[in-house]
C-alpha cells in the first residue's frame, strides 16, 4: 500500500477493513449538507464483511441519484444489457435527503421511503462521499456493525 494515498483510498483496497477504522476515518470527515450533494453517484463498499457488500453487486447495484431534496433513488443498478433504472423493489420504494443529526454532527442524509433506513454522508474529498448505513438494528446491522460505503460523483 503506498503511504502517499488517502487514507481513505487505502482502506477501500483492503479486502477486509475493521470498521474500527472506519470510525476512526469518518470522526475526521466534514460533514455534507443535503443541498450539496445533488446529482448522479457511482457507488463502492469498504470490505468489512457485512452481509451488503456482497448482496450489493450481486443485486447489479450502480450507486445513488439526488435528484432533489424530495426525490431520492437509492438503488440505482445496472440490467444485464447495461441500462440502469431504479430497482424500486428491492429498495421498497425511493427515498428523500434532509440534513440530520449522527454521531453528534447533521450530515446530509438519506431517508428510505418503504423501510426504516438512512445513509449518513461526509466528504472524503471533493467528488467523494462516505457513506454509514443506519437505521433499525435488524434491517441494517450485521454482528453489531454498520455498512460503509463511498460514492463518487459521476461527472455530468
Amino acid at each position: 500500500m503506498s503511504a502517499d494515498k488517502p487514507r481513505w483510498q487505502q482502506l477501500r483496497e483492503q479486502r477486509d477493513v475493521a470498521t474500527a477504522d472506519l470510525d476512526q476515518l469518518w470522526t475526521r470527515l466534514r460533514p455534507a449538507r443535503a443541498e450539496d450533494i445533488l446529482g448522479q453517484w457511482r457507488g463502492d463498499a469498504f470490505q468489512t464483511g457485512h452481509p451488503l457488500c456482497g448482496a450489493l453487486p450481486a443485486s447489479g447495484w450502480y450507486g445513488k441519484n439526488f435528484l432533489a431534496l424530495d426525490d431520492a433513488q437509492p438503488l440505482i443498478c445496472r440490467r444485464d444489457d447495461g441500462t440502469l433504472f431504479s430497482n424500486i423493489e428491492l429498495g421498497q420504494g425511493e427515498a428523500t435527503l434532509w440534513n440530520i443529526e449522527f454521531r453528534g454532527e447533521v450530515t446530509a442524509t438519506m431517508v428510505y421511503d418503504g423501510r426504516a433506513v438512512f445513509d449518513h454522508f461526509k466528504w472524503l474529498d471533493d467528488c467523494t462521499l462516505m457513506g454509514i448505513m443506519n437505521g433499525r438494528p435488524d434491517l441494517v446491522l450485521a454482528h453489531g456493525e454498520y455498512f460503509y460505503f463511498l460514492l463518487e460523483r459521476v461527472a455530468s
